[in-house]
């Protein structure tokens, strides 16, 4: 109850941060410009975001692929996006993202079930992050930079990346390049029935227990093009690395012979996700967004993703976006169900999250964006709530809910 009462009280005073700012407005902002064209730093836009996710399901890797697989997830999230025009006219936009998540597991309370809850049962997930970029509109390109922090009971992560993208003189086409980094420090939380002699359960006061590092780095190409005046498309290519703590050693595997190991897998992953986009205007009331995905890893996972999304505009102000994802996908080549896996095995887990599976995900998003403001508040323009249903071929199943409201 703590940890969700200062959740929603960072998240109000946030609010009311925001509301002052507003009310102040940006014209002493603009009145410090300068003869040169130089604007001082600027409040443009403030982003709040709140969801609620449950799921459900009968195979957990915490109790080796099968039992619950219950959680909830409450999250809230504040983006601020500032702005200032540099003396050689060039746009710079700060933004600060921050949010949190408080989540319970059931799954998790049986890494020790001896206890009455065990460390990660619930936990409080904090994010916040910070970029810079640089419009400069007479080279036609963009340049920004970001750093990263990520925090709960069993891990931390920094993480940092920079990005560039050069647009072709008439703005119709855009390469994108962005290459990033993160690294994370994992307590390694271990099933009670596995514990050494004097390893702790990880649980406050109970904290001798090792960490260990996982390293990831990616690297992102998109290419953008106008195509006609009613059709847009991108091409993404998204290679990725990690090394370090791939496995998480509270996920139980059991093998045939009723023998009991925590999950082990290889120290390396590459991935490589290539993705295209296409939008299309079909008139004044219909968009329709198109999305698919292919990728692949070196664990021998493939996946085939595609979804598409048509907001239809009711009226000037309202619009409704239905929309529908579906995800295929193998398994890597460690997966076994429970008690499948042999002892001659060297890499093994019963985690479903990388098995074979089909999934989909749909449902629909209500837009409303007055032109007078909501409630008469012209700066409160734009308030959305959306709902997804997602299932599994494997028997999850799982409610996203988002309210998310914009002030600028």
């Amino acid at each position: 109850m703590k940890k969700i009462l200062i959740s929603v009280g960072i998240y109000c005073m946030a609010w009311s941060a925001a509301q002052a700012q507003f009310r102040i407005g940006t014209k002493a902002a603009r009145e410090d410009s300068t003869s040169s064209g130089f604007r001082t730093l600027q409040l443009d836009e403030v982003n709040f975001v709140s969801s609620y996710y449950q799921q459900n399901g009968n195979h957990s890797a915490v109790t080796g692929g099968i039992g619950t697989e219950k959680l909830y997830d409450i999250a809230q999230g504040i983006d601020l996006k500032l702005s200032y025009k540099d003396k050689a006219q060039r746009i710079n936009s700060l933004v600060f993202d921050a949010a949190m998540d408080y989540y319970s597991s059931a799954s998790s309370d049986k890494i020790d079930p001896r206890s009455v809850s065990s460390a990660s049962m619930s936990d409080l997930h904090f994010y916040p992050s910070l970029s810079w970029s640089r419009k400069d509109d007479k080279t036609h390109s963009q340049i920004g930079a970001g750093v990263a922090y990520s925090t709960e009971w069993d891990y931390q992560s920094y993480g940092g990346n920079v990005n560039y993208s050069k647009s072709s003189k008439d703005n119709n086409t855009e390469l994108t390049l962005r290459a990033g980094a993160f690294f994370d420090t994992w307590m390694a939380i271990l099933p009670y029935e596995v514990r050494p002699a004097g390893y702790g359960s990880g649980a406050e006061g109970d904290q001798n227990v090792d960490f260990k590092p996982r390293n990831s780095y990616n690297l992102s190409v998109g290419l953008s093009h106008v195509m006609t005046k009613r059709l847009q498309m991108m091409l993404m290519v998204e290679p990725a690395y990690q090394e370090g703590l791939l496995s998480t050693p509270f996920h139980r595997v059991y093998f045939t012979d009723n023998t009991m190991k925590i999950e082990k897998l290889p120290g390396q992953r590459m991935k490589l996700p290539m993705s295209i986009r296409a939008n299309y205007f079909l008139g004044d009331k219909f968009i329709i967004r198109s999305f698919y995905r292919f990728y692949v890893d070196d664990w021998g996972m493939k996946a085939h993703t595609a979804s598409i999304e048509i907001p239809y505009k009711i009226n000037s102000f309202l619009s409704v976006t239905p929309h529908i994802r579906y995800n295929t996908q193998t398994a890597v080549k460690y997966f076994a169900d429970y008690q499948k896996h042999i002892l001659s095995q060297t890499y093994y887990t019963s985690d479903f999250d990388i098995s074979a599976f089909s999934s989909s995900f749909y449902g629909a998003g209500l837009r409303i964006a007055p032109p007078g403001g909501i409630l008469g508040n012209r700066w409160w323009n734009t308030m959305e709530i959306r709902y997804g249903h997602y299932t599994r071929t494997n028997g999850m199943v799982a409610n996203i809910i988002t309210l998310s409201t914009k002030f600028k």
